[in-house]
This record gives structure tokens, C-alpha cells and sequence, in this order.
């Protein structure tokens, strides 16, 4: 599902126009990027929960060449899906 798909869906589904489903979508992710970045996590019962991760700087192999690389530490948003996503994902 393409992010055109979801917004169709969310216009059907909520009576909202088009436009307005876009705005609301698009404010909705905004708004978990600007908690993301500011270090915060976002949880929504039942749903999951958006966090930021630190990873630390490791070891890599180069497919191609063989040769070790680091990789840096980077922070990275991660995603645990809530008990009723997973039952709902689960039963079909």
C-alpha cells in the first residue's frame, strides 16, 4: 500500500475529503518525525510504539571487496507493534 493508497483509505473511512485526509496524514507522520527527533517516543495503546535507538559503531564486511569496515553509531527510529496489531496481523 503506497501512502496514496492509505490516504484514500483514511478519506473513505473517516467521511474527510481528499485533501483533508492528506493534510491529516501528513500532519500525523510530522508529527511522530518531529517527536523522533527530538529524542521522545510516540505509543499508542495496542497499536505499537515508535521509539529512537541508539546503535553503536561496529564492524562490517564489504560484500564485494571482502575488506572490514565501521560502520558509525547512528540513531535510528525503531517500531514495536502493540498485542492487538500483532493478534490482528496474526488471525488474518
Amino acid at each position: 500500500m503506497t501512502k496514496a493508497d492509505f490516504i484514500d483509505k483514511v478519506a473513505s473511512k473517516s467521511g474527510l475529503s481528499k485533501r483533508d485526509a492528506t493534510k491529516a496524514v501528513d500532519a500525523f507522520l510530522d508529527s511522530i518525525t518531529d517527536a523522533l527527533r527530538s529524542g521522545e517516543a510516540v505509543s499508542f495503546t495496542g497499536f505499537g510504539k515508535f521509539s529512537p535507538q541508539q546503535r553503536k559503531e561496529r564492524q562490517g564486511v564489504n560484500p564485494r571487496t571482502g575488506q572490514k569496515v565501521t560502520i558509525a553509531a547512528a540513531r535510528v527510529p525503531k517500531f514495536s507493534a502493540g498485542s492487538t496489531l500483532k493478534q490482528a496481523v496474526k488471525g488474518g
